[in-house]
């Protein structure tokens, strides 16, 4: 029998630029959902982590490099990332501003606390594909964790980040041998093939495994310069 507790309820609605934004509570977890999809939870962050991970060990032992994070959502990627002293500069873009206000002074604002603190950090409100396309920052590693995958877009808008335009912005902003990172909710060789076809070199797929059915994984690729 389901009890009261167990049933999920909204924490707090936002309806911005992009749509409607949810931060919800389902027993212990706190969920986050866009425009009725389901983002991410507090359950893991094991493949969260993992993508941080993936990208700095294919730096081969770069020193302090830089990385953006793209998409901030629960925290666990900046959390791990700021836990670990052999990052340089960690900038997070996030265009929520309801999901920055939930790590401020909202429900999700112990899991960062120390993240946000870290001299390191810097969190960018702004759309990621523009961010990509309009600034002048330069990264050894990109992380990006916007959506469920290259094939399963929060919205629409999203799409081009994944095609020719937006994996060219991400190369352009990837120093010599910087490493594109992506999680996904499910392998997808269309998208190896379009980092192949935009000059990603070593591009490969990492697999998360899961409780149950098709694992997450990781893509990674080496930028073309």
């Amino acid at each position: 029998m389901t009890t009261p507790y167990e049933i999920p309820y909204i924490i707090d609605r936002r309806e911005g630029p992009y749509g409607e934004v949810v931060l919800r509570r389902h027993g212990a977890l706190l969920q986050i959902i866009a425009n009725g999809c389901f983002l991410m939870d507090t359950s893991d962050g094991r493949s969260e982590r993992l993508l941080v991970d993936a990208a700095y060990d294919a730096l081969d032992g770069r020193p302090e490099p830089d990385v953006l994070i793209g998409g901030l959502g629960v925290g666990f990627s900046l959390a791990h990332a700021a836990a670990d002293r052999r990052w340089g500069r960690i900038t997070v873009v996030e265009r929520e501003r309801a999901v920055v206000d939930w790590h401020h002074d909202g429900p999700l604002t112990g899991l960062c606390a120390r993240a946000f603190a870290d001299p390191r950090t810097e969190i960018v409100e702004a759309d990621l594909s523009a961010h990509l396309r309009e600034t002048s920052a330069t990264y050894d590693a990109l992380c990006l964790d916007i959506d469920n995958g290259p094939g399963w877009t929060v919205t629409e808008d999203n799409d081009s980040l994944y095609g020719p335009a937006g994996l060219a912005d991400c190369a352009r902003v990837l120093r010599p041998g910087g490493v594109l990172a992506v999680w996904s909710a499910q392998p997808s060789p269309e998208f190896e093939g379009s980092l192949r076809n935009a000059g990603f070199r070593r591009v490969r797929t990492e697999e998360i495994p899961v409780a149950r059915g098709v694992p997450d994984v990781v893509h990674l690729a080496t930028g073309p310069g």
